[in-house]
């Protein structure tokens, strides 16, 4: 088993180990995807209702402020109100944030689909533990390559806001005679063009990482060969027992065959290569049955088992290679052969009957 931990892993995982890794919860999932979709879906959400939002921020402005007009304020009146104006906040941006969790969740099920382990919990705070996250610090690839992104995004959102930022001080000398709601609604789509420029460059990220998180995940979840052979031996069992299993069952079939020629009406013959044993009773039967067959030693043990038991051998090479080929002992005779098998035994039946004349006279 240690030379399985340095087996060259370059077979793809197969499904029941992916299985078992999902179970634990190791799973494929970029979460530059959901960034990007998170910052993409609450721009638009804030855009579409930034209006209404902003209006009934400023009715809950006006209220509170009118209320506290003339009001002695102390410093539990001023924790009240505060406490009531952000409850009122968060009612109005409640909805915001909602969307947004909703595109978080469905974000992460279009990656990793329902997924619900407590797998990873059973290691318990382990993995909170400050010392060993100490312990994990250093330059390795992934850490590097998390630091990069990091610094990347850093760049790009500073880049496009310096250029916004000079935009905006280019437009506002037009805005110095606009009404207050003329200068909102310009810094509002200001912003939100801005937003959407960032969003477009994380979303490029996003599939960029997608793609290249996805292949390092395949890459990480390959398996050996001898791997592949161990999963295969445990789900299909050990092949020595296997053989064995099956060789017991082959005899018990062959015994239980043998215990049925002696019940048969007759026997087909090659004459020496194939023999099958076939019994009709035509008040139970359809059609004839076969009972036995056999080729070489086997029909030549059917052929004396008839012979140790008075059942009539017959020889007809055609017959007994299709009814050897076609049809499997427990079966009955194909409509094709009936005819051909409904001749032999009316023979047989023909001559047992003589034989009893002959016994009477």
């Amino acid at each position: 088993m240690a030379d399985d931990n340095f087996a060259e892993k370059t077979e793809p995982a197969t499904p029941k180990r992916r299985a078992e890794l999902r179970r634990d919860g190791k799973v494929f999932k970029s979460m530059e995807v959901n960034s990007a979709l998170g910052l993409l879906g609450g721009s638009i959400i804030l855009y579409m209702l930034g209006r209404g939002l902003i209006g009934e921020i400023a009715d809950v402005m006006k209220q509170y402020l009118s209320l506290s007009y003339g009001m002695d304020i102390s410093q539990t009146n001023a924790i009240t109100i505060a406490g009531s104006m952000a409850s009122r906040f968060l009612l109005i941006v409640f909805p915001v944030l909602l969307v947004i969790m909703g595109i978080g969740i469905l974000s992460n099920v279009a990656q990793v689909g329902f997924l619900f382990t407590t797998k990873p919990l059973a290691k318990g705070f382990s993995g909170m533990n400050p010392l060993n996250g100490i312990k994990k610090l250093g330059f390795s690839q992934g850490s590097l390559i998390e630091l990069a992104k990091s610094i990347f995004k850093i760049l790009i959102v500073s880049v496009i806001g310096y250029f916004a930022l000079v935009d905006l001080v280019e437009g506002s000398i037009r805005l110095v005679e606009s009404s207050p709601v003329q200068i909102l609604s310009s810094m509002g789509t200001g912003a939100f063009a801005v937003t959407m420029k960032i969003a477009a460059v994380f979303l490029v990220m996003a599939v960029t990482d997608f793609i290249v998180q996805r292949r390092k995940f395949e890459r990480d979840i390959k398996m050996s060969k001898q791997e592949i052979k161990e999963e295969n031996k445990r789900d299909e069992g050990d092949p020595q027992i296997k053989g064995r299993i099956r060789r017991e069952m082959v005899k018990r079939h062959k015994m239980r065959m043998m215990a049925n020629v002696p019940k048969a009406d007759v026997v087909v013959t090659n004459p020496t290569h194939y023999a099958i044993a076939i019994k009709y009773d035509a008040a139970k039967m359809s059609a004839p049955l076969v009972v036995a067959k056999g080729k070489d030693l086997i029909a030549q043990r059917i052929k004396e088992i008839a012979a140790e038991h008075n059942i009539p051998i017959v020889e007809d090479k055609p017959l007994a290679q299709l009814l050897y080929k076609t049809v499997e002992v427990d079966e009955q005779i194909p409509p094709d052969l009936f005819k051909a098998v409904a001749q032999i035994l009316a023979y047989i039946y023909k001559m047992k009957k003589l034989k009893r004349g002959y016994g009477k006279n």
